[in-house]
Formats: C-alpha cells, sequence, structure tokens
C-alpha cells in the first residue's frame, strides 16, 4: 500500500515539473516579429505579433503610443498600436521590446496619407441636407393627407348626420 502511494505521489510531482517546463525555458528575446498591414493610413491600426514574450513587453515607434504586449495561452504576443491621426506619410520603424529581456528587434512600416475606406460605420452617419428635406416633405405631405382626411370622414351618431 505504500508503495502504491508513493508511486502516486512521484507521478503527480513529475507530471506538475512537466507541464511547468515549458515556462522555465530560457528566453532569447522577441522572435517571429510580424507587422500588418505594412502600409497603414493615419489614424489606421497595426497588428504586430512576436513569440519568445512569455511576459509581455512594449512596441514603440515616433508614429504611434507605446503600446503594451499582451500575451495569449499559446505564448504568442500581440499589440495593436493605433497611428496618430496627424503622422507624417513616410516610413516609420518599430521596436519590439520583451520585459523579460534586453534584445529588441525592429521592423519597418510605411504610413499613408489618407483615412481609408469608412466600412462598417453603419447608421453612425449623419444624414445630407438633400435626404433631411425629401424626408421633411413626405411628412408633411403625409400629415396634410391625414389631416384632410379626418376632416372630410363624416360620423354618424344615433342616425344623424
Amino acid at each position: 500500500m505504500r508503495a502504491s502511494r508513493a508511486l502516486a505521489v512521484a507521478a503527480t510531482a513529475g507530471a506538475a515539473i512537466g507541464l511547468c517546463a515549458p515556462l522555465a525555458v530560457a528566453n532569447n528575446g522577441p522572435t517571429n516579429v510580424t507587422v500588418s498591414p505594412t502600409r497603414v493610413h493615419q489614424g489606421g491600426q497595426l497588428a504586430v505579433s512576436a513569440m519568445g514574450c512569455g511576459h509581455g513587453g512594449t512596441v514603440t515607434s515616433n508614429a504611434f503610443p507605446k503600446t503594451a504586449l499582451t500575451v495569449n495561452a499559446s505564448g504568442h504576443s500581440a499589440a495593436t498600436p493605433r497611428i496618430y491621426d496627424h503622422a507624417t506619410p513616410g516610413q516609420y520603424n518599430l521596436a519590439v521590446k520583451c520585459s523579460d529581456h534586453p534584445m529588441v528587434v525592429t521592423r519597418t512600416f510605411t504610413v499613408v496619407r489618407g483615412h481609408g475606406a469608412r466600412g462598417g460605420i453603419g447608421g453612425s452617419m449623419a444624414p445630407s441636407s438633400t435626404e433631411m428635406a425629401i424626408g421633411g416633405a413626405l411628412v408633411a405631405t403625409a400629415a396634410v393627407g391625414g389631416g384632410l382626411f379626418i376632416s372630410r370622414r363624416r360620423r354618424v351618431n344615433g342616425g344623424k348626420v
């Protein structure tokens, strides 16, 4: 009985060590750093991803504010910095630095003038003055027509007109 308990404790300890081993691997700094898209409009967003930053890190550039790298369960780090609206069009560098390693990896991207397509904003845009005039005319016509219909309608009360 004692041997089986000792075996169970040893197996549990081995499993715990085995599960913790990937976290104890030495960190060599950011690797596989990708930037998407490589051409982004003023005010647009970049998708930056990296491997090797197990405890997060930062992404910095002159084109956007310092942005934190977040780590997901699979160990990938990602950030989505927003380009300044007033960023001068041209080529920029960004730097990725892990919080637990001094190495810095740089990548380039290009900022282009303008604001790209505003797709997906749905009903958040205001109607034009032409649309407002047409809508107002339709409402006025409906009000006049309804008023005429009600005023011309005859009511019958107790057989009297």
